[in-house]
């Protein structure tokens, strides 16, 4: 089979639909080396993130003659020229969208849509963005001859705004990298440790501290906290601020990894207004070599996202063993399993009470890390990649 890629975003992207689009490109070309693969680029100058030395199975391909002065234009109308001359069967736009004219390229199509976030936070996009964007999603998922969506939850959501029938359109989770479930010398992680002044005990987060992923409900259900059992008053019974009171909450600190945004400002005066500025650490450009060791020396994970596609930081947090915290209302509890613990996006209580459970009951974290270690088996590269190669054929079935 020659499988064609829209590899901008693995070239280009180091987070989100960059890490997913190597990580199918990855897993197809281990998992069926006798297929060949076709990544289309549209700047060779812009490539930090993917090797494109011609090997194996695997071609690069970038524009050629007036394409080279309208880069932005080939991906989106040219590129069909292309795949068509080079005998395509399948061309996957990994990243939400497909070229214009896919249906000239005469090949077989499949488009993964990750999630209509702009749809429900219009305020987080610009609006000529929200119309680019809606006009290529929706033009993607009645092109493709398969659509794959990264959850259920995005299942449901192409269905509802795009009127996409159901049985065209597969959910294909997306893995993590082995990275994170394979062994970490004790000599890397006391080395991670150090660099950073990690704490001997803390709470990660992992992804960029924006809004929508919801962090400050960590920090005020830090402020709210259960009390100790020295004190034995609920948060709610209580009225004495957190910083007057006499006995302090659970000793544990917050460890935030993720780019920085004026939200970040925002978390910061609440806890330098409540008094508990010391139980937040703040690391922004962590490279991805470090990022397996945080979760190893973490005793808990949180991700209190309000609304995810499919929430790749839950999965990465189950495969290295720790056991973790997410929020309801879209897709986390897909990316967790049923084992992990989920409140409410807007209860601070409901998280303050389940950080208390994890980072005081050992055997509840024990309990987690091993049904999680079980859920995370149906994340591995061959079983991700059958699933992938399934949809292919049945896009060639059409």
């Amino acid at each position: 089979m020659r499988i064609g890629f829209d590899a901008k975003r693995a070239a280009q992207n180091r987070t989100g639909l960059g890490n997913y689009s190597r990580f199918v490109i990855r897993i197809l070309q281990q998992q069926y080396p006798e297929d060949e693969q076709y990544l289309y680029l549209p700047n060779p100058k812009k490539t930090e993130y993917l090797p494109t030395t011609t090997c194996g199975n695997r071609r690069v391909l970038f524009p050629k003659g007036i394409w080279t002065k309208l880069r932005s234009l080939w991906r989106v109308w040219g590129i069909s020229g292309d795949i068509r001359r080079e005998k395509t069967d399948i061309f996957h736009g990994l990243s939400n969208e497909l070229p214009l004219n896919i249906r000239s390229a005469r090949c077989h199509s499949v488009v993964t849509i990750h999630d209509l976030i702009f749809i429900h936070y219009p305020k987080y996009y610009h609006w000529i963005d929200r119309k680019i964007y809606d006009f290529k999603f929706r033009r993607a998922c009645r092109n493709a001859d398969r659509v794959i969506a990264v959850s259920e939850y995005t299942k449901r959501e192409i269905m509802h705004y795009y009127g996409t029938p159901a049985d065209k359109i597969d959910v294909v989770y997306q893995g993590c990298d082995p990275a994170f479930s394979a062994p970490i010398s004790k000599e890397k992680l006391d080395e991670v440790s150090n660099r950073y002044n990690l704490p001997s005990r803390f709470v990660l987060y992992v992804g960029s501290i924006e809004e929508r992923k919801n962090l400050m409900l960590v920090a005020k259900s830090i402020v709210r906290g259960v009390r100790s059992e020295e004190c034995g008053v609920r948060s709610e019974e209580c009225g004495v601020r957190s910083e007057e009171c006499g006995v302090r909450s659970e000793e544990f600190m917050v460890v935030a990894v993720g780019k920085r945004t004026a939200y970040t400002d925002e978390i910061m005066s609440y806890l330098e207004e409540n008094g508990i500025r010391e139980r937040f650490l703040f690391l922004h450009n962590v490279p991805f070599a470090d990022l397996p060791s945080f979760y190893r020396l973490a005793t808990a994970f949180v991700y209190p996202s309000r609304i995810e596609g499919f929430g790749i930081p839950l999965l990465e947090a189950i495969s290295s063993r720790l056991p973790a915290i997410g929020c309801t209302g879209s897709c986390l509890e897909e990316a967790g399993g049923p084992n992990s613990i989920y409140v409410d996006p807007d209860d601070a209580e409901a998280m303050a009470e389940a950080l208390h459970k994890v980072m005081n009951d050992s055997q509840l974290r024990q309990k987690m890390i091993d049904a999680g270690i079980d859920y995370a088996k149906n994340f591995t590269d061959a079983a991700l990649a059958r699933q992938l190669h399934s949809v292919y054929k049945k896009a060639l079935r059409k």
